[in-house]
């Protein structure tokens, strides 16, 4: 999945060199993964996670123990011969033990399995989060593209407008123009600066909200690369269905949800095995050192030697009456699968919903992007011919900025029908 979104910013390719740093799309997304404290804190739980897994293998060794004691007797003590004596004594004990377990009723088992889901989902879910961030910042940069292009339209046409006022300036000056005309002429520039002031400040705000998503502070000298082929123009729309069969395939938020159904159904199988005997392997191994006062007392040394004991055993622990724990701590278990199970049921209704919407989203953008090419030419002709009455004198200049004006609003039109149209596809192909 996040290979895919990676994949879009391939299509972003320089067209210039820029005097400032110009961010492509995969930089954008690589930055906002690096920065996003949602992130780290699922990296922290994924690793986790992983303990608890590998701590549940590691719960198969055998365990070791060690321990030391001292203690003090007063008043009656038993001597070496076995028998009581008004005297003070003192003991130093040593002990080694070790115990692992034969059989559990594959507790253990059944609990590295349930571990290992919950492991494996906690991954899902970051992958879910970074493709999230990854759509956010795609739908940001289209943004700031989009509004990049609106710009450029809006000081094309303050541009002519100007050619326009110079042009006719001399006219103006020779008495062959009416004044009044070029201040019809000044109106209109005025209101092309206006209309570019208003992109300017559209552009500042989507390069902000990209860098908030980004979360970088310095957003007034970000700049993004522009596309060079923006639409694939042999592409195909991929129907809602083959999407679909994609997504329950292959999206994180569907592993994740199949994970925990995974984790949920072995803990039931771990806690129903808390109703078998359980058999484990014990050994220990101990010495000590005994002193009484008043008494001949053998050497340290010599008396962890002969002290010295060793004993292995097997010990079978069988469940008869546990106040109805387990049986109990299995239907809550149990009740917690069923939620799963309806989790995943949810989560395919909800990616269902999704994948239509999109497709029938991208379905009227590629309608409109088409109608907005056919209605271009169209516009572009008239304007052609309305320019051409205006320098043979047949036309207004107010007939003339009409035509113009109609040109412009077409312009940007075609340009937010191109971006949402790329966008809308590219969602498609994400979701799949």
């Amino acid at each position: 999945m996040i290979k895919k979104i990676i994949l879009i910013g391939l299509i972003f390719l320089p067209l210039t060199s820029f005097a400032q740093k110009a961010w492509t799309l995969e930089q954008c997304v690589d930055t906002a993964w690096n920065n996003n404290l949602k992130i780290r804190q699922q990296q922290n739980t994924s690793q986790n996670r992983e303990i608890n897994y590998r701590q549940a293998r590691l719960n198969l060794l055998p365990n070791l123990n060690g321990s030391i004691g001292q203690s003090f007797m007063f008043g009656r003590s038993l001597t070496a011969a076995n028998t009581y004596a008004s005297s003070n004594s003192k003991q130093t004990s040593f002990n080694l033990s070790s115990n692992v377990t034969l059989f559990d009723g594959l507790r253990m088992k059944y609990n590295i399995d349930a571990r290992k889901a919950d492991w494996m989902a906690s991954k899902a879910d970051l992958e879910k989060i970074r493709t999230d961030i990854a759509l956010s910042v795609a739908t940001a940069y289209m943004q700031v593209l989009l509004n990049k292009e609106l710009l450029q339209i809006a000081n094309d046409q303050l541009a002519l407008t100007k050619t326009k006022i110079e042009q006719r300036q001399a006219l103006v000056s020779n008495g062959k123009m009416a004044e009044g005309e070029m201040y019809e002429l000044q109106a209109q520039a005025a209101k092309e600066e206006l209309s570019r002031t208003q992109n300017e400040n559209a552009l500042k705000l989507s390069l902000l909200d990209l860098a908030q998503i980004m979360e970088i502070d310095n957003f007034e000298q970000l700049d993004v690369v522009i596309p060079e082929n923006l639409i694939d123009k042999n592409a195909m729309i991929l129907s809602a269905q083959s999407i679909y069969e994609s997504a329950i395939t292959h999206r994180p938020e569907i592993k994740s949800a199949e994970y925990r159904l995974l984790s949920g159904s072995k803990d039931v199988l771990a806690t129903k095995a808390e109703l078998y005997p359980s058999l484990s392997l014990g050994a220990n191994s101990g010495t000590g050192y005994y002193n009484m006062s008043r008494a001949s007392n053998d050497a340290f040394g010599k008396q962890l030697k002969n002290n010295l004991t060793t004993s292995v055993g097997l010990t079978l622990s069988i469940p008869i009456f546990n106040k109805f724990d387990v049986q109990n701590r299995v239907k809550i278990a149990q009740n917690s699968v069923e939620n799963s199970k309806l989790d995943i049921q949810n989560t395919k209704l909800d990616m269902k919903k999704s994948i239509q919407q999109a497709y029938y989203n991208a379905l009227a953008a590629q309608s409109r992007w088409e109608a907005a090419q056919k209605s271009e030419i169209a516009s572009q002709e008239a304007y052609r011919f309305a320019n051409q009455k205006y320098e043979a004198g047949r036309a207004s200049v107010y007939e003339l900025y009409q035509a113009k004006s109609n040109l412009t609003q077409v312009l940007s039109e075609k340009t937010q029908a191109k971006y949402e149209y790329a966008f809308r596809v590219k969602i498609l192909e994400l979701l799949k």
